[in-house]
Formats: structure tokens, C-alpha cells, sequence
């Protein structure tokens, strides 16, 4: 094989390995992204990482029983731009969350689309993919 032909194959995988790759799952899938829910309960967990972070709490669902209710939001470095930090919630927060309903209801789940927690004003009413 001519060396400038190695050269130039070598060079595009060198490349084609330094891109960072941005595969995603669709939201869509998981979620009834034209519909919105209201969940208002106490913050059980904060995570906060990536490649996405979650709020997980206690509140009733339509039928007034106590559910655990799992809340996917931005990864942390999309949420880090915006301001948020690790230590921005903690366990106990009395939190109104709303989001995109989960497509099957005994999940449980929301994708977030806003979050507030009443006793101080605190809100996050951003974007993320």
C-alpha cells in the first residue's frame, strides 16, 4: 500500500476516534412530549451526573397514593451552564415538578420541563436535550 494512502487512513481513524459522539436515545419514545403533568411532593434523591441527572421524590399520583416518582433531567454539565449545582436540592425539599409524562403510567416518570420549590421561590425553568 503507498505510504500517503497509509498516511491519510491513518490520520482519518485518528480523527474519526477524537470526535465525540453524540448518539441519543429519543425522548419521544419514553415520554408524550405534547402532554405536560404537575407532581408536587418531597425530594427523596438529587443525582446529579451524567449522561443525565434525576430528581426522585414522594407525592401522590392521580389516585392520592404516595408513589416514588422518578424525574430525568439535563446531564450535569448541561445543568452546570445553567447555573445548577450538585447541592442545589437535598432530600426533604418540598418540590412541584412539571414534566412530560412517562408513556406507561406505573412508571412513574417525568421528563422535566420545570421545577420549583416553594418555601424560598427557587425555580429552574430551562432547556435541555
Amino acid at each position: 500500500m503507498p505510504r500517503v494512502l497509509m498516511v491519510a487512513i491513518l490520520a482519518g481513524v485518528g480523527l474519526a476516534g477524537s470526535i465525540p459522539l453524540l448518539a441519543h436515545h429519543s425522548f419521544a419514545a419514553t415520554y408524550f412530549e405534547d402532554k405536560t403533568q404537575t407532581v408536587e411532593g418531597d425530594l427523596v434523591q438529587f443525582v446529579f451526573r451524567n449522561p443525565h441527572s434525576f430528581v426522585h421524590l414522594e407525592a401522590p399520583d392521580e389516585k392520592g397514593e404516595m408513589q416514588r416518582w422518578a424525574v430525568e433531567w439535563g446531564s450535569g454539565m448541561q445543568l452546570s451552564t445553567q447555573g445548577l449545582t450538585a447541592t442545589a436540592l437535598k432530600a426533604g425539599d418540598h418540590v412541584i415538578v412539571v414534566g412530560s409524562p412517562g408513556r406507561n403510567a406505573e412508571d412513574h416518570r417525568l421528563r422535566m420541563k420545570s421545577i420549583t420549590r416553594p418555601k424560598d421561590g427557587w425555580k429552574w425553568n430551562g432547556q435541555f436535550n
